[in-house]
This record gives C-alpha cells, structure tokens and sequence, in this order.
C-alpha cells in the first residue's frame, strides 16, 4: 500500500526548517520540534517525544557525517559524554516502560520535563555571559580528568532529559561544552554535540519504539524535510565565521526560550 499521499507537507516544511538550524547551530531539534509537534500539531505528548528522538537520530547522522568530513569533531569529548549519556537514557526509558506510556503519571513526566528543560534553555540564554564568566574562574583551576568527569556527568543529565522530553541535546548541550571548552572553536562544539546526539537519540528512539510511541507516517514526512536541511545547514556551519556563528546560536537559543512565553 503506498502511503505517500499521507505525508503532511507541513510536517515536512518544518523538519526542512529544524534541520537546517541543527546543522548550523547543533540546537533546535527537539527543543523546537517536541513543542511544535504538541502545542501546533496536536501530537499527544510520549507520541511527539518518541517520533522525534528517532527523526532527530537520522537527521543528526548525515549532519555528523558532513562535520566529520569538515573535521569539526572531538571525538574524546562525544566518548566521554556518550559514556555517561547511554546507560542514563536506558534507565530512564525502563522507568518509562514500568508506568506505561499512555498512563496520567507518564504525560505528567513528560510535559513536567520538557518544561523543566526549557526553562533551563531560557536561563542559560538569559544568563550566558554571566555564566560563562562565573563558571571560566573555577574550570581554570580544574584538571582535564575533572573536566572529563564533569563531562560525563553532563552527559548523563542530557541522557535523562532527552530520554523523556527529546530536548537538551543540542540547546542545553553545546552551552554547557562551550563551559567546559571555552577554548574549541564554535563549529567544533557543534559538530561534538551532533555526533553524541546520534547514539543517544537513536538509543532513546529504540526504547520508544519499543513501549509503542511512533508515529511512522510523521517520521518519514520530518525525514523528508530535514535531511537535506541539516545537509545544507551542516555544510555551511564550517565556512561561517565565528562572529556570525555565535550570534546564530544565540538567536536560536531564544527562540527556544521564546516558546515558554509564547
């Protein structure tokens, strides 16, 4: 049975539009397409999640390919954060499979988190030079075996979150590396954030297959639009300058922050 005809052009619209933004910024999937799915689309909330982490994990691996050809990854920066990210996100979806998708307390969690993970967006945006300058004083001091721990640490906060939201791999992510690294170049922190992003999402995608959240007639219609955008947003990323790169990365961030009000 052919089932093109159901492919909602608006869903591809915005997987064009979302994905270009992640290939230039490392930010934007699921911090801008969870909530458009539930809030514009009507998705219900672990349908919206589930759907987006396995169309982000596509998406984020021709978007890591055309990094990698750049060489605009660390790939002892995504071990690292992998190493914490992965056995985080399993335990979050068994907790997730324990409860049941469709049950009151599963929802609650769910939008409960995405909140959480956005105002975290917002406060990041809202105090980032702030932090940036705070936080520069104290890893200074720090060795590269701390800064490796806190980097599994961080990985496995975005394990959780992004297991049950699909948000903070990008958004909250490549803000915090910028933290720990405040000395790699722009595109690198980006391209690091879209490679770790490809294992997690798609491990958090599987267990949400899995427990029965997918809806694959909107997967494919986001592929649709989002493969070339990332290519062409991830092609891009490595010719723009860093005095353009940074800003677009904060213009995105707000945005993000944006949906809270909005």
């Amino acid at each position: 049975m052919n089932y093109l005809h159901l492919i909602n052009p608006l869903y591809t619209l915005s997987g064009l539009v979302i994905g270009a933004l992640v290939g230039f910024t490392g930010v934007g999937g699921g911090s801008l397409m969870t909530p458009l799915l539930v809030l514009l689309f009507g998705i219900h909330p672990a349908t919206a999640v589930g759907t987006d982490l396995l169309y982000a994990g596509i998406t984020k691996i021709c978007g890591s390919a055309v990094h990698s050809r750049n060489d605009a990854i660390d790939w002892r920066v995504v071990r690292r954060l992998a190493s914490g990210s992965v056995p985080a996100a399993a335990l979050a979806l068994l907790t997730l499979a324990h409860f049941g998708v469709d049950s009151k307390g599963t929802n609650s969690a769910i939008t409960t988190t995405l909140g959480f993970a956005l105002m975290l967006t917002a406060v990041t945006l809202v105090f980032r030079r702030r932090l940036l300058s705070v936080v520069a004083v104290f890893l200074d001091r720090r060795s590269d075996k701390e800064i490796g721990m806190l980097t599994v640490t961080l990985g496995a906060v975005l394990g959780v979150l992004v297991s049950i939201s699909s948000v903070g791999a990008g958004a909250i992510g490549v803000t915090v590396l910028l933290m720990l690294y405040p000395r790699m170049p722009t595109v690198r922190i980006v391209g690091t954030d879209i490679a770790h992003a490809v294992p997690l999402t798609l491990i958090a995608g599987a267990g949400h297959w899995l427990i029965g959240s997918i809806d694959w007639v909107l997967l494919v219609s986001l592929l649709t639009g989002s493969l070339p955008g990332i290519a062409i947003g991830s092609h891009f990323a490595s010719r723009v300058p860093e005095r353009v790169l940074r800003p677009l990365m904060a213009g995105t961030l707000a945005l993000v922050a944006g949906k809270l009000v909005f």
